[in-house]
């Protein structure tokens, strides 16, 4: 077994390793270089892990997927999703990727974590006492996970026709946000230059031309170079700077 992850700041990365760590399973960044064709095929359960975007599957793990939906043919397949609030499908979304039956997925989770959007007045960061609580709620509940998953049992949160209701709801705007995001990254004029954002960026998005670091128009959402900028350079949607940051797991 093993499960291959996309995490922006660090919360899917968590659920990954909590997982496997437990489960004795390999886990990989999507972002690593290897051969995921080799690795997928070697193996019989695949375990994905992503943070929800809008009720939807981030476009860097959809496009890895659809890259690999060959080699994912057959397979047992688990779903773990990292979410803020409960996001409807979260994890029914990313059977939407591959042709009908492609897999088998044995397991389907969500995992409340720490809010990383740091820019929305409406989504204030957590502070250290309560990421403590994510932190204890997500080690309870992977515990649950492994156990239902060593005895067979199968779960699949968010495949109701609730769910799906509310995803359809809360994913409506997705595409347009995801559109609008690919050249609305701003870098402010307090940047240094240092270059961390060019070599975190997963999209390779931000690139030093010129003496300057430029978006190329390619943002994938994921508030990574956001919340790790020194200098709290790099906003995303508003021109505003962002005054908190999210450190991550």
């Amino acid at each position: 077994m093993i499960v291959l992850y996309f995490s922006g700041t660090g919360n899917s990365r968590f659920v990954a390793e909590l997982f496997c760590s437990s489960m004795n399973a390999g886990c990989y960044s999507i972002e690593e270089d290897i051969d995921f064709a080799k690795l997928i095929t070697s193996q019989e359960t695949i375990g994905f892990c992503y943070p929800v975007y809008g009720s939807r599957v981030p476009r860097i793990m959809r496009e890895f997927c659809i890259k690999y939906t060959e080699h994912l043919k057959n397979k047992k397949v688990i779903i773990f999703c990292t979410q803020l609030i409960f996001s409807g499908d979260g994890a029914r979304a990313f059977t939407d990727i591959f042709p009908k039956n492609t897999f088998n997925v044995i397991y389907a989770e969500h995992f409340f974590m720490p809010n990383n959007v740091c820019n929305l007045f409406i989504l204030p960061l957590a502070g250290e006492k309560r990421v403590k609580k994510y932190i204890l709620k997500a080690e309870q509940k992977m515990k649950v996970v492994c156990d239902n998953i060593t005895k067979g049992i199968v779960k699949r949160r968010g495949f109701n026709i609730f769910s799906r209701v509310l995803g359809l709801m809360q994913g409506v705007f997705m595409p347009l946000l995801e559109k609008k995001s690919l050249d609305s990254v701003v870098i402010h004029d307090n940047c240094t230059l240092c270059k961390l954002c060019v070599s975190l960026c997963p999209m390779k998005n931000l690139v030093f031309q010129d003496g300057v670091i430029v978006p190329n128009a390619d943002c994938a959402i994921c508030y990574r170079c956001i919340n790790k900028c020194p200098e709290k350079a790099i906003s995303l949607f508003f021109r505003l700077r962002v005054r908190e940051q999210y450190s991550g797991l």
